[in-house]
């Protein structure tokens, strides 16, 4: 399969699995499960979730057993992102070139949908499978320290924190080891563990989904001053608008593409105990750095 039918494959695997789990939209109350799904449901590629699956494969395992975490990898995603685009936060009316949640059911209501979303998450993981190596609290704990005030929400605070303000690249690492590759590094991880993953092989996956993580975030920061709003699906130049740090603004949009470069060459790199059975996510990483080009 190449890889264009393998990333269409995972992800309609994916969406299945989470219309399985979500409340259905006729459910009461109707409104915040119809909120729910209209931002899970908004077109997304399912990066993070298929990244799990790739690796629960990678460590030899079945990338159906990984679709638990999968899916809750990508409600505490889903939750992020509609809280992000609130008033309060990033504030933007866009989001995979549909109005975001609360231009649709009201910031109110996008409160309480993301706060569904992520509580949500957790009763998805807990139908995954323990293994020898890997109990429910080891799967509980490493998806709650990610989506905790160190990671994904302590980047968000860093980020909001340095608007208008002159950050270090150091700084805007940072920011994005703890808001964009923890999450992402965490859907790897977890995908292995489902595969019952040996100590080395869960540190390369590790090794790769921050390197691949922060390369990701590279493109999306290079995309934003390069590409229109029809093609991102999102407002572009938004960054720039708050004066947020980005790589093309401390680096020069140059430097910063060689940074995403170097960065997924590293990526690479860290898969090599994993052998032949870590080139789909190898491909995938190759294919994430030609989204700039």
């Amino acid at each position: 399969m190449n890889l264009k039918s393998y990333l269409a494959a995972r992800a309609a695997e994916v969406d299945q699995a989470l219309d399985a789990f979500l409340p259905k939209a006729k459910q009461r109350p109707l409104t915040i499960h119809a909120a729910m799904r209209y931002s899970v449901f908004s077109g997304g590629k399912r990066l993070r979730p298929v990244l799990c699956l790739a690796a629960a494969e990678a460590c030899g395992g079945d990338p159906a057993e990984a679709l638990a975490p999968a899916c809750a990898v990508e409600l505490m995603h889903t939750y992020s992102l509609v809280h992000d685009d609130l008033p309060a936060m990033d504030d933007d009316d866009l989001r995979r070139g549909r109005p975001t949640c609360h231009k649709v059911y009201g910031e109110g209501m996008a409160v309480l949908c993301g706060d569904a979303l992520l509580t949500e998450s957790f009763a998805v993981l807990a139908h995954t499978v323990p293994t020898q190596r890997y109990s429910t609290r080891d799967y509980l704990a490493e998806f709650a320290s990610t989506g905790g005030s160190t990671k994904l929400i302590g980047g968000q605070v860093m980020d909001l924190e340095g608007e208008g303000k002159k950050l270090t690249r150091r700084d805007l690492m940072q920011i994005h080891e703890a808001k964009t590759a923890a999450l992402l590094t965490t859907a790897l991880r977890l995908g292995a563990m489902t595969a019952n993953a040996t100590p080395a092989k869960l540190k390369a996956l590790t090794e790769f989904g921050h390197a691949l993580g922060l390369a990701f975030q590279v493109i999306d920061d290079i995309l934003d001053v390069t590409q229109t709003t029809e093609v991102l699906g999102k407002t572009a130049g938004k960054d720039a608008a708050v004066e947020k740090a980005t790589y093309p603004a401390i680096l020069g949009l140059e430097a910063a593409r060689k940074e995403a470069a170097t960065l997924t060459t590293r990526a690479m790199s860290s898969l090599k105990p994993l052998g032949k059975r870590a080139a789909r996510l190898e491909e995938i990483a190759a294919h994430l750095l030609q989204r700039e080009y």
